[in-house]
């Protein structure tokens, strides 16, 4: 039995996918590659069934991304499972790392480590997320933002007979929730170090993340309709509830802003008008008091004005990765 199952789910991007594919092999030495085809066209089957040692899953009718997984997780042997985007990548030897500090933690739940951000040929730009990995308990820390990156997640399998496989309708957050049930019952540890590439999402990317104010606002009905009714909140202090929900809209409100930025930056006033309308409809006060700020009144403004400026396409594209870098 192969020590860690990588579940890629998949969908028309056979050019990605092979790189995702070669990542996860260099990532581990027993590692168990499995290929959920959510529905592709021809020429995924095509590439699939042309590569050695992987086991190819095809879906008759498209599934979403939670559905692939899940078929991912009961097509494989391992105790041990990691998911990966397509278009993601693993850095040469982490699973194996992460498997290690999972056998040194028995009574953990997952173990994760940092990411590193890439470009859209998932090169590392330099900076990684998060800062600092939180471990041990960090259920209430979870629920504020999640700084768990989904491709640099090793869990155990015997968790998900507790609390279930990942959810359907999520997309986008899937992971966010599966991360969540299992940390209500389990404590996490990490690994400081980046174990995994993301290709960044933009405007234009064609990624779920690159609309950004649908997710967002997905995840605010979530924590209340979904989460702090997990037992584990539903039980505790209100008090405890209440700063959970104080820091979450606080997070998600500084996220909208920073979005709206970004796409007056690049051009894009229907994204900006879209995350700005959709803050004040999911979190109205905390937007409006952080929108008033004199730091985010000169963050948008920079927006407006960084677009405004003639720059060569070369020497804007250098700049704003520049400054995403130190935003992130």
């Amino acid at each position: 039995m192969s020590k860690v199952s990588v579940i890629i789910a998949t969908r028309n991007r056979p050019n990605f996918l092979l790189r995702a594919i070669r990542s996860a092999r260099e990532a581990g030495k027993d590692a168990e590659i499995i290929v959920v085809d959510d529905a592709s066209t021809k020429e995924t089957f095509d590439v699939c069934t042309g590569l050695p040692n992987i086991r190819y899953v095809r879906l008759d009718r498209n599934r979403k991304l939670g559905g692939a997984r899940n078929i991912g997780i009961l097509a494989s042997t391992s105790e041990y499972i990691s998911f990966l985007d397509d278009d993601d990548a693993r850095i040469p030897g982490s699973l194996d790392v992460q498997v290690e500090a999972l056998n040194s933690a028995p009574e953990a739940g997952f173990v994760y480590g940092k990411a590193f951000h890439g470009d859209n040929d998932c090169v590392p730009l330099g900076s990684s997320y998060p800062d600092s990995c939180p471990q041990g308990d960090i259920f209430w820390k979870l629920m504020e933002w999640n700084f768990v990156p989904c491709a640099a997640v090793v869990f155990r399998r015997s968790c998900l007979f507790r609390v279930g496989l990942l959810a359907d309708g999520l997309s986008g957050v899937e992971d966010w929730d599966l991360w969540l049930r299992i940390a209500a019952l389990y404590p996490v540890v990490a690994v400081e170090t980046p174990v995994a590439i993301w290709r960044q999402s933009s405007p234009s990317s064609g990624q779920y993340t690159s609309q950004p104010y649908e997710m967002l606002a997905l995840c605010a009905r979530l924590l209340r309709h979904r989460w702090l009714r997990l037992p584990r909140a539903a039980t505790a202090p209100r008090s405890t509830r209440l700063e959970a929900s104080r820091r979450f809209y606080e997070r998600i409100s500084d996220q909208f802003i920073w979005e709206a930025a970004r796409s007056l930056k690049g051009g894009d006033i229907d994204h900006a008008l879209k995350n700005i309308l959709t803050a004040f409809r999911v979190c109205p006060v905390t937007t409006l008091r952080k929108s008033l700020r004199p730091k985010s009144l000169r963050f948008l403004a920079a927006g407006v004005s960084d677009k405004l400026k003639p720059r060569s396409h070369a020497v804007a594209s250098v700049q704003d990765r520049r400054v995403e870098q130190t935003e992130e």
